[in-house]
């Protein structure tokens, strides 16, 4: 009756650090990669961080991220809402027909790059056979997605209130199913440093006979 699901985005090379720790747990997480950036020692420079990030290689993909899911976050990580129908379709479906020639199966979720999404963007989604995406505004609850094409999680994993709903899920004994969906950018970890306080986060909601630990594929059965 309780699921704990993760989502990250852009195939970061943090990515590797994270895995261990999911890995560690014996949790599952769906990572959101962008087919046209995967190349290692490529980047992009924060002014405000004052950080480089880099992206993982293709060629390391399938290993990475064995027992996790991929799935889709454009090409290269447009703006959706502000492109034109057909770069727009170019970016959803040149990157799901490219990250299923590199793993050798049907990828079936996005997360919105910049969380950005209207109608548009919401039919082209479908018409690609996307079966779910993932917004970036947070739910703040526990509910599964109404419309999967338009999926709350529940909150990123930076928010100061997270151990508190960590506790509230915990203490939850529901009469119905209910899901934990944290997301955010393994890169923040680094940014931030706060690797410690999220993998005491993974081992306070890990090992429990109650809860489900999935991909966002294996959560919504699709």
């Amino acid at each position: 009756m309780k699921a704990l699901t993760f989502s990250y985005d852009d195939g970061v090379t943090q990515d590797r650090h994270l895995v261990e720790i999911f890995n560690r747990y014996g949790l599952h997480g769906t990572f959101n990669l962008n087919s046209g950036l995967l190349k290692e020692g490529e980047g992009w420079f924060d002014v405000e961080w004052q950080r480089r990030i880099t992206h993982v290689d293709s060629s390391e993909v399938k290993a990475l991220y064995r027992g996790h899911e991929i799935a889709v976050h454009s090409k290269t990580h447009a703006n959706l809402g502000t492109v034109d129908d057909i770069h727009l379709h170019e970016e959803i479906f040149d990157d799901k027909a490219a990250l299923e020639a590199l793993l050798g199966y049907e990828i079936v979720g996005m997360a919105y790059p910049y969380g950005t999404v209207d109608d548009r963007v919401v039919a082209m989604v479908r018409d690609a056979g996307i079966k779910y995406a993932r917004r970036t505004d947070p739910s703040h609850n526990f509910e599964f997605p109404a419309e999967p094409l338009l999926w709350h999680h529940t909150c990123h994993h930076a928010v100061d209130n997270l151990f508190d709903h960590a506790k509230a899920f915990l203490d939850l004994e529901p009469d119905k199913p209910q899901i934990f969906s944290i997301w955010g950018h393994s890169y923040e970890f680094d940014v931030r440093g706060d690797w410690d306080r999220f993998e005491r986060f993974c081992e306070m909601m890990a090992g429990r006979d109650d809860i489900a630990y999935v991909t966002n594929r294996e959560a919504l059965h699709v």
